[in-house]
């Protein structure tokens, strides 16, 4: 067993940099969508 090549030590940061990009947009447009629900339940 070797070191990882270049390609690994690139690819799998970035990789998990955009899942943790992906899952920050998923998250903050579900609290979004959660807090107007609430509100709306908040108004009737």
């Amino acid at each position: 067993m070797g070191l990882p090549t270049v390609e690994h030590v690139i690819f799998i940061p970035v990789v998990l940099l955009i899942g943790l990009y992906l899952g920050y947009m998923l998250g903050g447009r579900a609290a979004r969508a959660d807090l107007e629900q609430k509100r709306r339940r908040a108004r009737e």
